[in-house]
């Protein structure tokens, strides 16, 4: 694959729901030229330190980052960070009670498949999750491998969709919150696939709290999103990012890493 760009700022890992190692992301990212990446795993820095020191002594430069999931009226929300301090207390002692709810709830999928006469083994959930933060992804795994379902995506439309039969809604934290969290732990939000997610309608809010930038560049924005996004960041004062939300899950419907032509020069915008 010819990458589209030297800059992904969207890029998951094992540390939550991806299928590389943090090691491994950045020997792909160095393989195809990169010059920065940010490892924005879902509600833990945990892959930091193995990226960080995989790129050492190379031109590619992995910034700390992170996915926040949270919660709206309008539906779930994901706040991504950047320039984080990984250390930071506040921040950590939130990410565990995160990951917490995050296996809690899990679990209760799990268990309310059975109940649907859907079985699948909870171990084998644990097992797919590894050290990472466990999610509905793995969850979908696994009723893929069981062969309950075709794809990823038809685990998520038939049954852990937020309006499917085996859902469970997550541990609430708003958008707000997660905005004041990154900003705590000095870092700047930005509201992931906003175009994709349709929470265009929560810009001026999450603007005003705070917020500093939108996920512009990313694989299903259309030409006209992209527009449409830029034109808000200029309404908003906020400055646009984007990535290809890679999870090494091509096979999947995953896009691909760098396969987003996102601007080098967005980076300039990061304090980091």
């Amino acid at each position: 694959m010819t990458p589209q760009s030297t800059v992904d700022l969207h890029v998951h890992s094992t540390a939550s729901d991806g299928r590389n190692t943090p090691a491994e992301v950045v020997r792909i990212a160095l393989e195809l030229g990169l010059s920065t990446i940010a490892l924005t795993d879902h509600d833990t820095t945990a892959g930091l330190p193995e990226a960080q020191s995989t790129a050492a002594g190379h031109d590619l430069k992995v910034l700390n980052g992170i996915e926040l999931s949270s919660e709206s009226d309008v539906g779930e929300v994901h706040i991504l960070g950047y320039c984080i301090d990984p250390g930071h207390d506040g921040l950590q002692s939130m990410l565990r009670k995160l990951r917490d709810a995050r296996l809690d709830r899990a679990r209760r999928m799990v268990d309310k498949l059975r109940d649907l006469g859907v079985v699948i083994d909870w171990e084998r959930v644990q097992a797919l999750a590894g050290e990472g933060a466990i999610g509905r992804p793995h969850v979908a795994r696994a009723l893929k491998e069981a062969g309950r379902v075709r794809t990823l995506r038809e685990a998520f439309d038939r049954w852990i969709a937020n309006d499917g039969p085996a859902y469970v809604p997550r541990f609430r934290l708003t958008p707000e919150a997660a905005i004041a969290l990154i900003r705590q732990a000095g870092g700047v939000a930005v509201l992931a696939h906003p175009a994709l997610s349709g929470n265009l309608s929560l810009v001026p809010q999450l603007a005003g709290a705070g917020m500093s930038g939108l996920e512009v560049y990313y694989p299903e924005h259309s030409p006209s999103d992209q527009e449409k996004l830029l034109a808000l960041c200029q309404q908003y004062d906020l400055f646009p990012t984007g990535g290809s939300d890679f999870h090494g899950l091509a096979h999947d419907g995953h896009a691909p890493m760098a396969s987003v032509a996102v601007p080098p020069e967005v980076v300039q915008h990061l304090p980091c």
